[in-house]
């Protein structure tokens, strides 16, 4: 899939509605970021979160919602987790702390 929606500066979908997991997957090749089962895990809890509460969570709060410690998410994406379960989850981008 080489045709990826339009994407903004940061990488982030300029429609949340043309977002699919192959989307996400094109998505993040296109980065250069090989995507874990546990990150795709986690991204599909940011959208289950989003869907109930139509807010992307901060970082501590979605660590609490998925049970895992907030170092080990920063470990894992070796970077603020939000950004990229967010981008490649086709969320909106995390505002403040991220």
């Amino acid at each position: 899939m080489s045709d990826l929606p339009e994407r903004d500066g940061d990488g982030y979908l300029l429609s949340m509605d043309k977002w699919t997991p192959e989307v996400g997957q094109a998505m993040a090749e296109a980065d250069g970021v090989n995507l874990s089962a546990e990150q795709w895990a986690q991204i599909d809890k940011a959208r289950e979160f989003y869907e109930e509460h139509a807010v992307v969570p901060p970082i501590r709060k979605f660590a609490k919602y998925i049970n895992v410690d907030q170092k080990e998410l920063f470990k894992m994406w070796q970077t603020g987790p939000m950004k990229p379960i967010t981008k490649y989850g086709g969320l909106p981008k995390p505002t403040g702390c991220v």
